[in-house]
């Protein structure tokens, strides 16, 4: 998700400032990572600046004052737009597939890799699985996001495992290949 687009639908939900923003940002989607002042706020120039949100006023704060923003009409259509758009699926490899493959032509053990990778991603589950019950809806949705990747990734891993030794004869027949190509060009 872009922090654009989030600062966008928090101002669909009425004008606020910047500080206000953040914190219902960090309440609802900074599970992964809380946004830092200065991102939502540059990020709020940039949106002025494109015409997708407006400062609309100055309301007093604790400290300084707060500038108040609003969503424009035109931000209003951007966030349609975006919401209305499915996120293209990736295909690609992840870092996991890059590892395996390159522990496979750096001779490392690929099962190795593989078997980190489970321990740390059935850990996390764990995890995830005892902060449900702690958890609000929102943190309880975030949390079975992650669970399902987790699990797609699981499976993943094994189908590797399963095939590691056709995986392994692959990397080494394009290794000869670039050692017979090396051999006639000198």
């Amino acid at each position: 998700m872009t922090v654009p687009m989030a600062l966008l639908a928090l101002l669909d939900d009425g004008p606020t400032h910047g500080f206000d923003l953040k914190r219902r940002y960090d309440a609802l989607l900074g599970h992964e990572r809380e946004l830092k002042y200065g991102q939502v706020y540059s990020t709020l120039q940039r949106l002025e600046r494109d015409g997708l949100a407006a400062g609309v006023g100055v309301e007093a704060g604790a400290g300084a004052d707060r500038k108040v923003y609003a969503i424009t009409p035109g931000g209003v259509s951007e966030l349609d737009a975006w919401l209305a758009t499915p996120q293209p699926a990736s295909g690609r490899p992840s870092e996991l597939f890059t590892r395996v493959v390159l522990a496979l032509v750096a001779g490392r053990s690929a099962e190795q890799v593989l078997d980190a990778h489970r321990r740390v991603y059935l850990d996390r589950m764990r995890e995830l699985t005892a902060a449900r019950h702690a958890g609000d809806v929102v943190d309880r949705l975030a949390g079975d996001y992650e669970i399902a990747h987790l699990e797609a990734d699981l499976q993943w891993m094994e189908v590797a495992a399963v095939r590691l030794g056709e995986i392994a004869a692959q990397v080494r027949e394009v290794s000869a290949r670039k050692a017979d190509a090396k051999g006639t060009t000198k």
